[in-house]
């Protein structure tokens, strides 16, 4: 019941925190088991969170021993169909047990559950996809050797690719690939269990590559992020729209860069040179990079502007009615989030409990007052009550318009005062796509 009830009100959550999340292959999860779901470990509970989104059928998930410290803990984890493991590196958890939880992960398959493991460990955001353990591989196996190769359990890798993981109203594309029985790899187990475990991990991460944006260094998931974010315009229209469009170009612009690495090494740094020095001058003339692929027409330009100005006028109110409503909650679980941790992965997982008991809170206060003062009708307080997490949107994204129009002012103004430097940004900015095509 609590299972439910929690996945409920974080499913809501989810859906609030992020703007879009967009499902590719979804028809690829089975809805039941015995089955293994692989997925890279960017953003910490949200991961786990929006894997259980996708499934009807309870899961269960492995997660770290140092969350399972106290009686009161462990309860309420367990209830959740978490599954406490001990992770090498990291201080063991008393009352923990890895053959004990091993044990349980082999039954629940058997009884044709479905499990969650994180292959990589621990998270970290970014786009590289770390070494993963053997320990998916080897639990996979050992409960088909358990079952004689009969139990068709079956393994699917799930790719969460995040826009901005820990960022409110941003965007998250899910790719799942093919599920793929266990049991052609048994034999090899059964005859060297090392080698065996080692041959379905390495495919497992092949499988996970494919579903991902991945880069091997750090340095080059910014490099390929900076690139994206200059030559990536609304203004060009494309197969794909949204974060599927975000992760289709990202993984060209990746598969580039990969090429040029093997046939053309010195082409790798004069990108990255490139690149560096024109997001410098976008940054410093306060431009974005799409707005150079627009068609300046003056008369039309101009009545989009006044007509735009028009808006921010007549809708303010509107603004500050959902900026009352929202501001106190949303500034204040920033900065609680801030003081509670300072990793970032898990700033989006903690916003979101947070907003599930906050949100709420203040909103029934303001209907108390509004109540209290005199508003008592059940219907005009039912429409108070929706209004306030509806203008809380609309509140984000305007603040977000307004600061469009700004850009577009500004891009105005240096198009007539400085427009030698705007035909050399676009100039720039050819050049860069030219050296990607």
């Amino acid at each position: 019941m609590l299972y439910k009830a929690l996945k409920f009100l974080i499913t809501l959550g989810i859906r609030l925190y992020y703007k879009e999340i967009r499902v590719n292959n979804w028809g690829n999860l089975p809805q039941k088991g015995p089955l293994i779901i692989i997925a890279n470990h960017p953003n910490t509970l949200m991961d786990a969170w929006v894997i259980g989104m996708l499934s009807k059928q309870p899961i269960y998930y492995m997660a770290k021993g140092t969350l399972f410290n106290s009686k009161f803990k462990l309860r309420v984890l367990r209830s959740l169909k978490m599954i406490p493991i001990n992770r090498r590196g990291e201080a063991k958890s008393v009352g923990v047990d890895n053959s004990e939880t091993f044990k349980e992960c082999y039954e629940l398959l058997e009884q044709g559950k479905i499990i969650v493991i994180f292959p990589e460990g621990t998270s970290y955001k970014e786009r590289v996809l770390r070494e993963l353990k053997s320990g998916t591989a080897r639990i996979a196996l050992e409960t088909e050797k358990r079952n004689n190769g009969k139990l068709g359990l079956k393994i699917v890798a799930v790719g969460l690719n995040y826009s901005q993981p820990e960022k409110f109203r941003s965007s998250i594309f899910i790719d799942i690939d093919q599920p793929e029985l266990v049991g052609p790899y048994l034999p090899l187990y059964l005859e060297n269990p090392k080698e065996g475990s080692k041959k379905l991990t390495t495919q497992l991460r092949i499988r996970l590559e494919k579903v991902l944006v991945t880069t091997e260094t750090r340095e080059e998931e910014q490099l390929v992020e900076q690139v994206y974010n200059i030559v990536s315009s609304k203004y060009i229209r494309e197969d794909f729209r949204g974060v599927r469009k975000d992760v289709s170009k990202m993984k060209a612009i990746k598969s580039r860069i990969d090429e040029m690495k093997i046939t053309e090494p010195w082409m790798v740094n004069t990108i990255f040179l490139k690149t560096k020095a024109l997001q410098w001058k976008l940054d410093k003339m306060k431009i974005r990079a799409d707005f150079l692929d627009r068609k300046f027409r003056s008369v039309l330009f101009y009545r989009q502007l006044i007509s735009s100005l028009l808006f921010i006028v007549l809708a303010f109110p509107g603004f500050i009615f959902g900026f009352i409503h929202n501001a106190f909650q949303y500034y204040f679980a920033d900065k609680l989030i801030l003081r509670l941790t300072k990793d970032i992965e898990y700033y989006a997982p903690l916003a979101v409990l947070l907003g599930i008991i906050l949100y709420p809170l203040v909103y029934a206060s303001f209907l108390l007052l509004a109540f209290k003062f005199g508003m008592q009708d059940r219907w005009m307080l039912s429409i108070y009550f929706a209004s306030m997490p509806l203008s809380g949107l609309f509140a984000f994204w305007f603040a977000r318009y307004v600061k469009h129009i700004n850009y577009k002012i500004n891009f105005i103004f240096l198009f007539y005062n400085r427009s030698k430097a705007i035909e050399q940004l676009k100039a720039d900015k050819m050049e860069l796509i030219r050296l990607l095509s």
